[in-house]
């Protein structure tokens, strides 16, 4: 019961400032997502966005797409907003039919290791730990943010992930420097971070970034640590597996763009490689286990190199 009151506590709070006559809606919707079991953070997602459009005063579902759409957003984002407002206008009996934005694929921006730890170096000691654990382990900042000092074996030196958007749990090692930061924190709750660390994540990145010089630093975020540890664990092993295990991924299409990403920005020239093509799952399965990589697909093969 008392984590039920906690609940719709923080769906109102989500919701304050919005008008009361859709503000019961809302509340409504959001508690027919906690008690459908979706996460919080989902919930926490259809709120923001909500309660942003109420804030706006744009209440017809015709406005909500001419919103969606001067929006300096991503496609990919106006894609979430637009589902998000979707389920919404379904729970209401409302036929929306959401605007169709196709997606960009762009290869993630990766910094390199002194771009991080300068950022790092300079964040106050909360948000330098927090930005430490997310090179070092790779965890989505929704997994991050939801540790608890349980999940920390300081003896051994392990951090235990739940997981987050389907993503499988894992346990990860962690460095003598992150084991100590982590013991240096206060322990105010039963969760080390913060729910939202956002705004102060972003303060202290414009401010280095001026200080250093070095604009770069702005298109860093929390989400791009989790690319550089892809791509440098994928750098030091050649096993797409071991990576498809440390980021948790269910679907090893999801791993594979740090094999180009790592071809990319650590290539060398005058190398010989073993080629070889598989064209069934167990072939593929079976050069994945021998250290081969992936290339390319071309008439219905793909085609995998190791480095003699």
């Amino acid at each position: 019961m008392k984590n039920l009151v906690e609940v719709k506590s923080r769906i109102e709070k989500w919701t304050a400032g919005t008008t009361t006559k859709l503000k019961g809606k809302t509340i409504e919707f959001l508690w027919h997502l906690k008690k459908q079991g979706r996460s919080e953070y989902t919930i926490e997602n259809h709120a923001r966005f909500l309660n942003l459009l109420l804030r706006r005063g744009i209440h017809d579902s015709e406005e909500v797409k001419v919103f969606i759409a001067k929006q300096p957003w991503s496609n990919g984002t106006k894609t979430l907003r637009a589902t998000v407002y979707k389920n919404f206008a379904s729970w209401l009996g409302i036929n929306w039919e959401a605007p169709k934005y196709a997606a960009t694929e762009k290869m993630p921006f990766i910094p390199t290791e002194v771009e991080i730890d300068a950022i790092i170096a300079g964040c106050g000691k909360k948000t330098a730990t927090l930005l430490q654990l997310l090179k070092e382990t790779g965890a989505r900042i929704g997994e991050a943010v939801r540790l608890k000092w349980t999940d920390i074996d300081f003896e051994r030196r392990l951090v235990t992930i739940t997981p987050l958007k389907g993503s499988r749990p894992r346990m990860l090692p962690i460095s003598v420097k992150l084991a100590d930061m982590l013991r240096n924190l206060r322990k105010k709750s039963e969760r080390i971070f913060a729910r939202k660390p956002s705004a102060n994540f972003h303060m202290q990145r414009a401010r280095l970034a001026r200080k250093l010089g070095n604009p770069r630093l702005l298109r860093i975020h929390f989400h791009t640590l989790r690319h550089f540890k892809g791509t440098t664990e994928y750098h030091k092993t050649k096993d797409i597996l071991h990576v498809m295990n440390v980021l948790g991924h269910k679907r090893i299409e999801n791993t594979m763009i740090y094999i180009n990403l790592e071809n990319a920005i650590f290539q060398t020239t005058n190398e010989e490689f073993h080629v070889k093509v598989a064209k069934t799952p167990e072939e593929i399965k079976g050069l994945l286990e021998t250290g081969f990589e992936y290339i390319c697909e071309k008439s219905g093969l793909m085609f995998f190199r190791k480095r003699k």
